[in-house]
């Protein structure tokens, strides 16, 4: 289901064709090229996979799709008046290994889907 202003929890749960297999989606919408919000601890990423869609109003939006560990490993820590955000900035999820790749999840076949 849609959720507006960064709402905690997942955004999509899918699964096998045979549903004996279930993964859940956090997605992160961005308009432009933006940094990802992600709280004020790196414990609020809920989800298998945290998807990233920049440019979510043009023909071609880019996703990238990543894993909760990767988020924490590349995600930027902010301190302004004594208040830590995290954030996931462009040139940390903007790689190769991440842009489209959505054989990281699986075709959701039985044997396909990854676990």
């Amino acid at each position: 289901m849609p959720t507006a202003r960064n709402a905690r929890g997942i955004d999509a749960l899918i699964y096998s064709q045979d549903a004996k297999q279930i993964k859940t989606v956090q997605v992160k919408a961005l308009s432009k090229r933006s940094p990802v919000p992600l709280g004020s601890k790196l414990d609020n990423l809920f989800g298998d996979y945290l998807i990233v869609c920049q440019n979510i109003t043009a023909e071609k939006p880019a996703c990238f799709v990543l894993t909760p560990e990767e988020v924490k490993q590349l995600a930027h820590k902010g301190e302004k008046d004594g208040k830590t955000s995290f954030w996931l900035q462009p040139k940390q999820y903007e790689k190769p290994e991440f842009h489209e790749n959505w054989d990281r999840i699986g075709s959701g076949s039985t044997s396909q889907i990854n676990l």
